[in-house]
């Protein structure tokens, strides 16, 4: 049973395919449980950042006029203005229509529109994906001060610790609620690794669990030969993970100047599957280490 409190801020992680964004879209009805049920409190209002909602803004509004068309009866002018400037929507830049914003510009009034609108949940999916340092340090600003509850996935470990008050961790179809930071969540795992906990969950005793988070060396015992094959494939990764980098910053660097919608969503599905290959490349290259000794 998964329990989110009131005003909790709670991260989803899990390692890539493991049903993250399969719980988000679960709980807000997107796709149906498979076995159990889902219930919301009395008056609760959810409010759905997925990486696709930009595309549907409405072209003729300036930034202003939507804020003020999101935002919940009685909220002046100022407010909306004071939000606006809260994710670098300052001066002249309250009075561009949607049809001239970049894609990063977009993302960004569309969680403004979320934050100043009648919602008190927040279920957010990659909501810092495509966004520069200073606009995501600024988001989590925003959600540290908001004063609902937040349900989101972020590959951003520094967004994570940031803002999360605890961590549900999606692995082997199962949910687990941890209480407390990303840190404190990263010495649970560490401890259950230790004593052999996660290898009994899930039904196996891998040497080099994929989560296995800096906690100890792995065994040492491949042959020179093997070792030799091992250092080879390490440094074709470390090339792979350098290229697939540069690609998925070039193209973050397009669709945040980019004003065509169409253009944008077809530069956000080529850094998503960037993104599954990044990962991906990157676990392999962690695993590797580990059973080099070397991490």
């Amino acid at each position: 049973e998964l329990e989110i409190e009131h005003q909790q801020r709670a991260a989803i992680v899990g390692d890539n395919g493991q049903g993250k964004t399969t719980l988000l879209r679960t709980l807000v009805d997107s796709l149906k449980p498979v076995a159990g049920r889902i219930k919301w409190g009395y008056g609760c209002e959810i409010g759905v950042y997925a990486q696709h909602v930009y595309t549907n803004l409405p072209q003729d509004k300036t930034v202003l006029e939507y804020l003020e068309y999101k935002a919940k009866p009685g909220t002046t002018t100022q407010e909306c203005l004071a939000v606006a400037g809260s994710l670098l929507f300052r001066d002249g830049h309250t009075k561009k229509p949607v049809r001239v914003l970049s894609g990063g510009e977009r993302a960004r009034l569309c969680m403004a529109g979320l934050l100043l609108g009648t919602y008190n949940i927040l279920v957010l999916d990659e909501p810092g994906n495509h966004l520069d340092v200073e606009t995501v340090e600024s988001l989590a600003d925003a959600l540290l001060t908001y004063k609902g509850t937040v349900l989101f996935t972020s590959h951003d470990r520094h967004f994570v610790r940031r803002v999360a008050t605890n961590i549900i961790e999606v692995r082997d179809g199962r949910v687990r609620n941890y209480a407390g930071s990303y840190d404190d969540y990263l010495y649970y795992v560490n401890k259950e690794i230790e004593d052999g906990e996660r290898e009994r969950a899930s039904g196996r005793m891998s040497a080099t669990p994929a989560s296995k988070l800096n906690s100890g060396k792995a065994d040492k015992g491949a042959s020179g030969k093997d070792q030799h094959q091992q250092r080879k494939t390490l440094r074709n990764l470390e090339k792979t993970i350098s290229r697939l980098d540069e690609e998925k910053k070039a193209l973050t660097a397009e669709m945040m100047q980019t004003a065509d919608a169409k253009k944008a969503m077809d530069l956000h599905s080529r850094i998503a599957a960037l993104s599954s290959e990044l990962e991906e490349a990157e676990q392999k290259w962690c695993e590797l280490q580990q059973e080099l000794g070397e991490w």
